[in-house]
């Protein structure tokens, strides 16, 4: 055997086993990497390793303790409102207080010792500033010249009650101010709720909600009023404090169809009175205004609407009755809610009102509680207004 090539296979085998034994020697330990931001260590790039107590509260199923499904927020509690009746007599007071200055100058004037001529044009100045009108306070008073001639002498009781029914005639105590809420065979009864934008439409549409419900009857709501998203959510918050479901849309959407979903449902749900809020029209927009005698028009496709009440701000004045005007022209007012009454020594008001629209005022607001609104009652007005003289 060729001693050189036994030679080089020795080699070749003592080397395959010093590099085998370099291949098969551990490595040394290396520390692991440092963190970047936002991992912790040990993590890979982008991720965040967790401890094994957070691990194990993974694998764990969602309990009490941790993790719980959170509950649905619950449900408002329904109101159970007070009934219509004594409202107003209960808002005496508080409509006595805004009334002192005009029952009390009045009621200083009669009890004068000598009526001249310049004491009569002050009670009539007095009338007139309280919004009862020229021909309502000039109609006032010479009937109470000539009862104050056939008098006589006027002792304070007597001045009181010339005064009351002076007053009680004006108003009218025969007027018929009921709001019709009598469901008919099949159908709901429907109101209609108008009026411009600031007077407290939706705020008055919601108190109604809540005196019907008050006197026993069931209620939907039509947030007709399209025009602003706020309308319908603060129709939707009066309308959960008494349960009363309402009917709304997108906004933007046609008011039409709202007023008239609203009478499908209460149909359907057998509800005693629809009421519809309305969108606060300008009365100088002449094709809003005849939007909103389409409404109406809608409506009457499936059920007559039986009461269109006008809500007008008592602090307006004389701007208040010729929105009134406009209005009873497009849609045929049948009643008049007066609101901030509380607000305003000008009482007289409901006196012009009347006398211009020939319709009854049927609801007053007297405060900005959830049951300050009150169905009108002449006899505790006008008493309320002379109890502020006192």
């Amino acid at each position: 055997m060729d001693y050189t090539i036994f030679a080089v296979i020795i080699f070749v085998v003592a080397l395959l086993v010093v590099g085998g034994a370099f291949l098969i020697r551990p490595r040394r330990s290396e520390a692991p990497p440092k963190p970047r931001p936002g991992e912790r260590e040990g993590g890979a790039a982008g991720t965040t390793t967790a401890e094994p107590e957070e691990a194990e509260e993974r694998e764990r199923p969602l309990d009490a303790a941790k993790g719980a499904t959170p509950e649905a927020p619950a449900a408002p509690e329904v109101e159970t409102p007070p009934p219509s009746a004594g409202r107003l007599v209960r808002l005496r007071a508080r409509l006595a207080r805004s009334q002192n200055a005009f029952g009390q100058g009045l009621l200083s004037l009669l009890s004068a010792d000598r009526l001249d001529e310049s004491a009569w044009e002050e009670i009539e100045d007095t009338l007139i500033t309280a919004d009862v009108g020229v021909a309502s306070a000039s109609a006032i008073v010479d009937n109470l010249r000539t009862k104050v001639k056939v008098l006589g002498s006027r002792t304070p009781e007597e001045v009181r009650d010339l005064l009351r029914t002076e007053l009680l005639a004006q108003i009218g105590t025969d007027q018929d101010r009921t709001v019709h809420t009598e469901p008919r065979a099949g159908s709901p009864a429907v109101v209609m709720v108008v009026g411009v934008n600031g007077t407290g439409k939706t705020t008055t549409t919601g108190k109604l909600a809540r005196v019907l419900v008050g006197d026993g009857r069931s209620v939907v709501l039509g947030a007709a009023d399209t025009f602003r998203a706020a309308a319908a959510d603060q129709l939707e918050t009066w309308g959960g404090r008494v349960g009363a479901p309402v009917v709304r849309k997108e906004e933007g959407a046609d008011p039409a169809s709202v007023a008239f979903e609203a009478v499908s449902r209460g149909a359907a749900d057998g509800a005693d009175t629809v009421i519809v809020d309305t969108a606060g029209r300008l009365h100088t927009k002449t094709g809003l205004m005849d939007e909103l005698g389409k409404v109406k028009r809608v409506i009457e496709k499936q059920t007559p609407v039986d009461d269109v009440l006008l809500v007008l701000d008592a602090t307006t004045g004389q701007n208040g009755l010729r929105q009134a005007r406009v209005f009873a022209e497009v849609v045929n007012i049948s009643g008049i809610v007066l609101t901030k009454l509380d607000g305003t020594a000008k009482g007289g008001i409901i006196i012009q009102v009347q006398r211009e629209l020939g319709v009854p005022v049927k609801l007053v607001g007297l405060g900005e509680g959830p049951d300050d609104l009150a169905p009108f009652d002449p006899e505790a007005f006008v008493d309320a207004i002379l109890e502020g003289g006192e």
